[in-house]
């Protein structure tokens, strides 16, 4: 299963001067939880943009077109089809940005997390690409305020393809 997971604020937003858009910390352990254990795809900048580097954990793999790139605890490859192959036999594998390496992965996708982000950042420069909703079914909901530690609305939404 190939899933997209992806925190999307109001207008499609999803970064900002390739960084994510704000710190919300439930956010981040809702993508901890769920992409823990599972290969990770990602793009050049995303995987560039963590703090800390790979993410452990996980199989993390960088699609670049820079052939004499490398990156300590990953697996470099050159197109998704090729990360894909890479991410091996597991049974969910797991997009995470960024918007380029989305756009080619959405065709695919069997599965999206989306977190949206109840506010609009009129700063974004990075966006999440259209989907055809009526290709999708929404199989799980949940919707949380604003607190102390996560300073905007979201909501937490799985969204599965239906059957092609």
């Amino acid at each position: 299963m190939i899933s997209i997971i992806v925190a999307i604020a109001e207008g499609l937003a999803i970064g900002h001067q390739q960084d994510l858009l704000c710190y919300l910390p439930a956010d981040l352990k809702h993508f901890k939880n769920i992409t823990s254990g599972h290969p990770i795809i990602m793009g050049r900048k995303t995987f560039e943009s963590l703090p800390n580097g790979a993410l452990p954990n996980r199989k993390n793999i960088v699609i670049s077109r820079n052939a004499d790139l490398s990156f300590p605890n990953t697996v470099m490859t050159a197109s998704l089809q090729e990360a894909l192959q890479q991410a091996g036999p597991d049974k969910e594998v797991f997009i995470i940005g960024g918007a380029s390496i989305y756009e080619a992965a959405l065709p695919i996708a069997d599965r999206m997390y989306l977190t949206f982000i109840h506010h609009r950042f009129d700063e974004a420069d990075t966006f999440f690409p259209q989907w055809n909703e009526s290709e999708w079914k929404e199989i799980a909901r949940e919707a949380h305020t604003a607190d102390e530690k996560n300073r905007f609305d979201y909501t937490f939404v799985t969204l599965e393809r239906i059957d092609r």
